[in-house]
């Protein structure tokens, strides 16, 4: 993951909050001052937001529970976050290549290592109701035990005007394909 940018905290909620407030079809029920209530006090969650920024994730918030009041950011980049591509799913399928292991390593480890998990297949069809994301790119997400115990992973992507959730080694990996995390506050 390269990082050269840098952001101070400041500059970080000032770029969230102007992403919000440009993005109101994401976030129908959610005012920016509930955002800010939320992140309060929340520095670790905070400096997970900062590292997705500052792999081209542009976080934003899709959804608020009514009840609990939890706030969920994920990765709304129209593609793939560019600092996130070129890896395989997990440890064990980056292990288990023989040759040509991804240099960038493997989606699941970068987002724990964030503070952050990958989308669930649910959150990433919610995320395309907002909006179309990865219509040249795709994304890794998080893959069901019975699958990746098979030696598989699952990953998302749009085409043709429709969101197709596929399946792949776990153990590939390809320029275009990377990986969203998301992130609860």
């Amino acid at each position: 993951m390269e990082k050269n940018k840098t952001l101070t905290k400041e500059e970080l909620l000032k770029v969230l909050e102007q992403r919000f407030e440009a993005n109101p079809h994401r976030h129908r029920d959610v005012s920016w001052k509930q955002v800010q209530d939320r992140l309060k006090g929340q520095s670790k969650k905070i400096e997970t937001l900062l590292q997705m920024e500052l792999t081209d994730g542009e976080p934003d918030v899709i959804s608020r529970d009514p009840k609990s009041g939890v706030i969920t950011f994920v990765d709304c980049a129209l593609q793939s976050p560019k600092g996130r591509r070129s890896v395989c799913y997990d440890q064990a399928a980056w292990d288990d290549r023989k040759e040509f292991k991804p240099k960038n390593g493997n989606a699941v480890s970068i987002a724990k290592s964030m503070g952050a998990t990958l989308l669930t297949e649910t959150q990433y069809l919610h995320l395309q109701t907002t909006q179309d994301v990865d219509t040249t790119t795709s994304s890794w997400l998080f893959t069901p035990k019975e699958v990746r115990e098979k030696g598989g992973a699952i990953f998302g992507d749009k085409r043709f005007g429709r969101t197709f959730i596929f399946h792949n080694g776990a153990d590939s990996y390809y320029a275009d394909r990377g990986f969203r995390v998301a992130i609860e506050i």
